[in-house]
């Protein structure tokens, strides 16, 4: 009996111990290999994916820490490092340097919208024909669906990305991985 007890206390602990553990991670998205939990800001997110970590140092370099891990909401198009590599040579390093904060700063800001919008605020809003959001930096952001599934992102000079990591939830808004940097005018 003291065998079927221990038994079943051992099953009941690993149990809820397993329950326990898949709540807290209940609306988690993986992204560059770690989970971006929904209950931390967009920051402390981001600092964790090791796709996003040209972004991460960009957002440090510009003084926009504060301001991103602010309430919010915001909606962030996140570029993957292959795709600030795919810039042309220099372009990174020369957005990094002091003197040019405020040209990276408006690049970065041109990849955040106020407010929240995950894949189905997109769809429907671009179902009742608007196809365009403002950004932070003053810019507009075009949107197009690409089939049922997939929204490119489309910037001011004609560039397309490809959302690839759709509602990565924060705390104080929402994030999608893109595989384009965009460029305001």
């Amino acid at each position: 009996m003291k065998n079927v007890i221990k038994s079943v206390a051992l099953f009941l602990t690993l149990t809820l111990g397993f329950h326990t553990q898949a709540q807290s991670l209940a609306g988690t998205v993986q992204v560059g290999g770690e989970a971006m939990f929904p209950k931390k800001n967009i920051v402390e997110n981001a600092v964790n994916s090791k796709a996003h970590t040209t972004l991460v140092a960009a957002v440090k370099a510009a003084g926009l820490v504060e301001t991103l891990s602010g309430k919010g909401p915001f909606t962030v198009f996140a570029p993957v490092n292959d795709a600030f590599e795919n810039l042309p040579a220099g372009t990174v390093e020369t957005l990094l340097k002091p003197e040019n904060k405020k040209m990276l700063t408006t690049v970065l800001t041109y990849h955040v919208v106020a407010g929240s919008y995950d894949f189905e605020a997109l769809a429907k809003m671009l179902k009742k024909g608007q196809n365009s959001l403002k950004t932070v930096s003053g810019g507009t952001l075009m949107f197009m669906m690409n089939g049922p599934k997939n929204i490119t992102v489309k910037d001011e000079k004609g560039n397309v990305a490809n959302i690839n990591v759709y509602d990565v939830y924060q705390s104080n808004g929402v994030i999608h991985s893109i595989d384009a940097v965009l460029l305001p005018k």
